[in-house]
This record gives C-alpha cells, sequence and structure tokens, in this order.
C-alpha cells in the first residue's frame, strides 16, 4: 500500500516536472545576457574583494568539483591590493577541495596547516595511498565505480600550473558560498545546544572542508566518501591538523570510504548509536539520484541519525536552470570555454535516472543526473525533515553579502577577480565581453578601481547551482 501511494506520489510529480519544462513556468535562478550588469554581472559596490593578481602566484588544487579555501600562505598573493572595489552583484558557482603536495591551504581567514618545521615524526604519519586499486573492489560496476573511478584518478598537478588554472576566481567564490552557509548552520546549531557539536560530511572528497569544521570548533567529525583515495587524502590532511604543534583545537573524526546511495554508514560507525546535530553534502547529492532506491539511501544516511532540530545541508545543481539552458540550446549541449552540460536528449527527464555529462575546465568530467528539488524535499519528509532554506548561488549571494563579516571573508579568500588588471598582470579571461558587463559599470558609476568581478563565463558556471537546508523535525 505505501509503495502504491509513492508511485502515485512520483507519478503526479513526473507530471509536473515535465510540465515545469516545457516554458514558461520554468524556474531560473539566473537568465545570462548582456544587459545584465547591475542584476545579473557579479559586480557589489558594497563587497570587499580579493586583490589583484600577480602572476604566477600560488593557488589551491581543485578537487571533487568543489573549490578550496585559501589558507594563508606567504606567497606573492599577499603583494596584491587588498582595497579593492566592488560592483552591485551579477547573477552568478564549486567548492573548498583539494590537498596539494606542499598541502597549501586557502584563506587567510584561517591558520596554515602545513606541517611545523621541527615536526619530522609526522611523516611518520603518513598514511598510505598508494597500492588502492584505479577503482575500488567492493563497488558494484556501473555509475557509482565510475565516479569513484574518476576522483581517485584525479592526478595532482604543479604548482605552476594552479597558478594559472582559468577558475582560479569561480572556485574561490564557490569556496566562499560554502563557509557562509556552514558558518550559517552552525550557528544556527548553538542557539539550541551547549554540547558538543556532531557533524557528517557525506561526500567528504579530500578533506576540502576540515578547516571550516575546526574553525567552526565542533566536537565530532564523521567523514564519508566512495572514493577510497580521497578518503584517505582526507585523513591525512586531517592528520597534520591534529599534530600540528601550535595547534590550539582539533575535533575527534573517523573517516569512511563507502557508497553512501548505496551503503548503511551506520552500520560503519565507530559508535553505533552516533547521531549528528548536521549533515553536510557538498556538490555530491546529485550523484545518488540514478534510481530512487540510491537516493532514499543517500537521504537516509544524511538525515536519519540526526538529532531533533539538526540540519541537512548542501549544495546541487538547479535542474530548473540546467533545462532551461538545454531547452535554449540548439543542440543537446549548453555551456562556454569553462563548462559544458551535454544530455542525452531534449524533452524526457524522468524524475530518476535523467543523465547528464558535465565538464568543468577539464577538472570535472564525470557523469551527473538531474535533481528534481520538489521530489527531493518530498522524499525528505520519509525522515522527518522540512525544508527551510533553498536558495539560488545568487540569491544567496546577494543576501549575505550584506553582512560585513561575510564581505571580509569574501576578500580574504580573494573570491572575486579585480578588474581592470594592473600593468603586472592579466585577466582570467582573454574573451573581449568577458568583463563588458564590468567595463559598462565603470561607465555609469564612480566607484574606485579595481572593481570586483568575475567574467562573464564564469557567473554562467556558477549561477547553475542552488544551495539547500532541511532541518530534522521534533
Amino acid at each position: 500500500m505505501e509503495n502504491s501511494t509513492k508511485a502515485e506520489k512520483y507519478e503526479k510529480m513526473s507530471l509536473q516536472w515535465g510540465k515545469a519544462t516545457e516554458g514558461s513556468e520554468v524556474e531560473s535562478s539566473f537568465s545570462i545576457n548582456d544587459t545584465t550588469t547591475m542584476s545579473g554581472t557579479g559586480l557589489s559596490e558594497k563587497t570587499p574583494v580579493s586583490e589583484q593578481r600577480d602572476t604566477p602566484v600560488k593557488r589551491k588544487e581543485f578537487e571533487d568539483g568543489l573549490v578550496e579555501e585559501n589558507y594563508g600562505e606567504d606567497t606573492p598573493s599577499k603583494k596584491r591590493k587588498h582595497d579593492v572595489e566592488t560592483v552591485p552583484e551579477e547573477k552568478g558557482s564549486g567548492d573548498d577541495e583539494g590537498v596539494s603536495k606542499k598541502r597549501k591551504l586557502e584563506t587567510n581567514d584561517f591558520p596554515n596547516d602545513e606541517p611545523s618545521p621541527g615536526h619530522g615524526s609526522q611523516k611518520k604519519r603518513k598514511i598510505e595511498v598508494e597500492g588502492v586499486p584505479e577503482k575500488q573492489k567492493n563497488l558494484k560496476e556501473g555509475h557509482s565505480s565510475a565516479v569513484a573511478a574518476h576522483y581517485n584518478e584525479l592526478q595532482e598537478v604543479g604548482l605552476e600550473k594552479r597558478s594559472q588554472s582559468r577558475i582560479f576566481y569561480l572556485r574561490n567564490f564557490n569556496n566562499w558560498i560554502k563557509s557562509v552557509l556552514i558558518g550559517e548552520f552552525l550557528e544556527k546549531v548553538r542557539q539550541k545546544k551547549t554540547r558538543g557539536i556532531t557533524v557528517l560530511d557525506l561526500g567528504c572528497g579530500k578533506g576540502g572542508d576540515l578547516l571550516k569544521w575546526r574553525k567552526g570548533r565542533i566536537n565530532k567529525l564523521v567523514c564519508a566518501d566512495i572514493a577510497d583515495i580521497s578518503v584517505k587524502q582526507c585523513q591525512q590532511r586531517y592528520e597534520d591538523m591534529k599534530y600540528r604543534r601550535d595547534n590550539e583545537y582539533i575535533f575527534n573524526a573517523e573517516f569512511i570510504t563507502a557508497d553512501c546511495s548505496k551503503e548503511l554508514l551506520v552500520d560503519k560507525f565507530h559508535e553505533p548509536e552516533m547521531c549528528f546535530d548536521i549533515c553536510s553534502c557538498q556538490f555530491a547529492c546529485h550523484y545518488s539520484f540514478e534510481s530512487s532506491e540510491q537516493a532514499d539511501m543517500m537521504l537516509r544516511n544524511a538525515c536519519e541519525r540526526l538529532n531533533p532540530g539538526g540540519y541537512f545541508i548542501g549544495t546541487t545543481p538547479n535542474s530548473f536552470e540546467l533545462v532551461r539552458r538545454l531547452e535554449a540550446s540548439e543542440t543537446e549541449s549548453f555551456g562556454n570555454e569553462i563548462y559544458t552540460v551535454k544530455f542525452q536528449k531534449k524533452g524526457d527527464y524522468p524524475l530518476f535516472g535523467c543523465k547528464y555529462d558535465f565538464n568543468l575546465e577539464g577538472v570535472v568530467d564525470v557523469p551527473e543526473f538531474l535533481v528534481y528539488f520538489p521530489l527531493l524535499t518530498e522524499m525528505a519528509k520519509k525522515y522527518n525533515m522540512k525544508l527551510v532554506y533553498k536558495k539560488t548561488f545568487l540569491e544567496f549571494y546577494e543576501e549575505k553579502i550584506k553582512n560585513n563579516e561575510n564581505k571580509m571573508l569574501l576578500k580574504r579568500m580573494q573570491a572575486l577577480e579585480p578588474y581592470p588588471a594592473n600593468e603586472n598582470s592579466k585577466l582570467n579571461s582573454e574573451k573581449a565581453d568577458d568583463y563588458k558587463h564590468a567595463a559598462e559599470y565603470m561607465k555609469n558609476s564612480q566607484v574606485r578601481l579595481p572593481l570586483g568581478t568575475l567574467s562573464k563565463s564564469e557567473w554562467e558556471a556558477t549561477s547553475i547551482y542552488l544551495v539547500f537546508a532541511f532541518e530534522k523535525q521534533q
């Protein structure tokens, strides 16, 4: 009876999804065009931004389709000027991932997590990553193993290449989104409880959010991911943080390699009765929408062990925006020189298993699945979850940038590109019209230069995402 009711409900949703994608009813996070200088170009007069870029500059490595934070290095970037004027917002999205071989961490907002000099014994704590099969042994063949293999096989690149990344500012902007989201909901939890905070990082990747959790002074972290090498590197990064001489505080952590859309994580916890205050799933939940069973298992892992009043937070592609851009395209694909999205066909968008190929500047290249958000909201009710927050990246940015602390974090994380470039540097994009919005703003406004923005191509890439939060009901 329950399955029959669920099937009927999903069938109705499928019809609604089909109608929503037919035309005027499509929900759109942002429409890119040449006239959106003030409302759609990612510029903000009020917003402090990153310094002018010198070349080359040490930069964070991009991992897991997300963006890393810059964690206070002594690099040429410190020579950049911080007093940058930014322009009113463009509609505009990755993560804070990555572990370089030298473990350079991002943002001056945080302590440097590089091993301290004189702590030679730390080298002996290296967690072995060699000898791990390219594809995990215990995973069934199919999409899950393809995702695991993709992230396991990502090769680390040299410092010089990373410093020239075309999506350096895009990654930092996406990472700023995550930082603000995580900080906001940690604060909400603290308003409800006084004891230590426990967090599940679902799809942790290589540990790009570890410093966010440390900065948030949580008590316990469980990291889970499908890619075994990524989990080992995440654990190594944690160990490096833990054994630094000058480290004042570090949470307890455990690390789990598992397909969170097929395996029940509670069976793998060190403490079987453990519950969480927050589950964070950044740029990962869409992989589970290959089938209803996988999506349900992902939600079960994310929500079943949340304490009442706890939160399931994350970032994911906006399916309405993806379909809108696809329908506006003359082919089965769309994008620009930074990103491409390719569907198998138009006009047919099933609730589960609606696969598309996503490529981001040669770093991310793996199939994903559309997440029809009303369906995600409905499925989460099974675990007593209520949607309390859903915004596009643009809406989130416009709301949070009004806060001075968030503005300063944006600046420290170098999340917007200075425009125009100074005589010792160059702009990320060489396309003539990629900064047209900034040039027009300069003509029409009396502002202090340089401005802070992203190129139009980067805004198009970042504006396909949204942030969300569900709350566990009493």
